[in-house]
């Protein structure tokens, strides 16, 4: 997969962080900020989720079964 880049503005004193805390663990900044983005995005998306089952959860004792739902849409 081909890398693009993605422009942001940040605070300088999170820059120099990310600029030392790299330095400290020989660790390259891109590469740093990119798995940052994607751990973040995976808390996000399994935090949504869980929203989600409990939206459904909630949900689930207006449920009506299958069979029931067939004979109510043909009357």
């Amino acid at each position: 997969m081909k890398k693009m880049s993605y422009a942001v503005k940040i605070s300088p004193n999170i820059r120099e962080r990310v600029r030392n805390f790299c330095d400290r663990h020989g660790i390259k900044q891109g590469y740093f900020v990119e798995k940052a983005l994607d751990e973040k995005l995976e808390r996000e998306e399994t935090i949504q989720d869980a929203l989600e089952l409990k939206r459904w959860k909630y949900q689930e004792p207006q449920a009506v079964t299958f069979e029931e739902y067939l004979k109510q849409r043909n009357v």
